[in-house]
């Protein structure tokens, strides 16, 4: 019988496979972030991934602080195949206006529907629930260690995306967004100033 650490790694493997053979399909760039302001999001993504990646060995070690059962573990699988679905999801509805970096996409526009109308950054969140499910299923401080690099880099991304969206877009449209709409947490705190 297949187990669920073969179905937590595979579930990565094919999300981040089909995520990368999806990257052509995009508008033409019209303007991008500079690769210095995105530095420390990427540096902050590096260093969860390479958390994420550390094994858990055997049901005991020092790194170990908890063990999912069966019942868990299939679980935190399913709770994983949410956040991919949820990632696949918003990025099928934002179509050709996605990006892997902080860019402004020819015909770029507010999509505020879908995924974008429960929450600002829905692939954003979609990516912590799996990284949340994974470091569940692992129960080690590495696994934890992630789920903070994790989030913060995608929060720092955010943010740097809410400014520059704002400024290319117009302040007053996408404020508006921003009170109607949470951040990364569906039915969180709407308003969140970029600055």
């Amino acid at each position: 019988m297949l187990s669920p650490r073969f179905f937590i790694i595979g579930l990565w493997a094919l999300w981040i496979i089909s995520w990368f053979a999806a990257m052509r399909w995009t508008n033409s760039t019209a303007k991008r972030v500079s690769f210095r302001e995105q530095l420390p999001y990427h540096l902050l993504m590096l260093a969860g991934i390479l958390c994420l990646a550390v094994p858990a060995h055997g049901d005991e070690g020092p790194l170990r602080l908890w063990h999912a059962h069966l019942l868990g573990a299939w679980i935190c699988v399913l709770a994983e195949s949410l956040g991919f679905a949820f990632t696949w999801w918003a990025r099928i509805h934002l179509g050709r206006l996605w990006s892997g970096t902080v860019t402004r996409k020819v015909d770029h526009h507010i999509v505020d529907t879908g995924p974008y109308g429960i929450v600002r950054h829905p692939i954003y969140t979609g990516i912590l629930l799996a990284v949340f499910a994974t470091a569940a299923a692992k129960g080690t401080i590495p696994g934890l260690v992630a789920c903070v690099f994790f989030t913060l880099s995608l929060w720092v991304k955010a943010r740097l995306e809410e400014r520059w969206l704002s400024q290319e877009l117009g302040v007053e449209a996408y404020a508006d967004y921003r009170r109607r709409v949470p951040m990364l947490i569906p039915f969180g705190p709407k308003q969140d100033n970029p600055r």
